[in-house]
């Protein structure tokens, strides 16, 4: 008797988690870990409405950059968030096809060595560069890249102490990411960034080729297009330092 009493939803079987793996590198404004290990930034709160409006449980991992490419395109997580788009990195992930902020690349220089430069590579031959391991930084530079003496480091903080030791004339980075940097090793009055940009690149968020979710570009595309649509994309961008695409 006390059985048939039960409401019929509790003998019903709940529906599964879906839970999401969102992989990610430390990206200034962007996709950051607190000191009380809780996860911020722009693509994390993006990520966040996503999985609140589908029904996913969200699951955070941080990586050095190179290894988070590698995360998402052995299909170990389901999204990278903020990826530029190159032609090597497309044959092994699929991009959502919205962006949702845009950088800009530039060199750095010491302020008391400014080196010519005027967008011609040419001008570079013999000058030693420094760039982040894993970063893209626009097709302009990837074909000169071969004739460059190019240093690999593996953050910002390095590549900017590697510049204002000497061991370096150029630092090629965002701006988003590295002038905070800049100012908190206060390199403000000792480095510079030069004009005209490297690049301007957009970012996206990418996905395995054989994901588990074959909805979650999708979803991930309608959300970002409503944000836009709506202006709520460009606040956010904003708010967290970084530019609307």
């Amino acid at each position: 008797m006390a059985l048939s009493a039960l409401p019929l939803f509790s003998l019903a079987r709940q529906p599964p988690v879906r839970e999401l793996v969102a992989a990610g590198t430390r990206n200034e404004g962007i996709f950051e870990r607190n000191a009380n290990g809780e996860f911020a930034g722009m693509a994390v709160e993006l990520i966040r409405l996503l999985a609140q409006r589908h029904g996913y449980h969200v699951r955070f991992q941080i990586y050095p950059w190179r290894r988070a490419l590698e995360v998402v395109a052995g299909g170990q997580a389901d999204m990278l968030a903020a990826a530029y788009k190159t032609a090597e990195r497309q044959r092994v992930m699929r991009y959502s096809q919205q962006d949702f902020f845009r950088d800009d690349v530039a060199f750095y220089a010491r302020a008391d060595a400014l080196p010519a430069w005027q967008g011609d590579y040419a001008l570079l031959a013999g000058r030693r560069i420094a760039v982040i391991n894993g970063w893209a930084y626009g097709p302009a530079f990837t074909q000169a890249a071969p004739q460059l003496l190019i240093s690999v480091t593996n953050s910002v903080e390095n590549g900017l102490k590697m510049l204002a030791r000497g061991h370096v004339e150029l630092f090629a980075s965002n701006r988003r990411d590295t002038e905070p940097v800049i100012k908190a090793l206060g390199l403000e009055d000792r480095v510079t960034a030069l004009a005209p940009l490297i690049e301007v690149m957009h970012a996206y968020f990418t996905y395995p080729l054989a994901p588990r979710y074959s909805g979650l570009a999708a979803q991930m595309d309608q959300l970002l297009a409503e944000k836009k649509k709506s202006g709520e994309l460009q606040r956010l961008a904003r708010r967290h330092g970084a530019t609307p695409p």
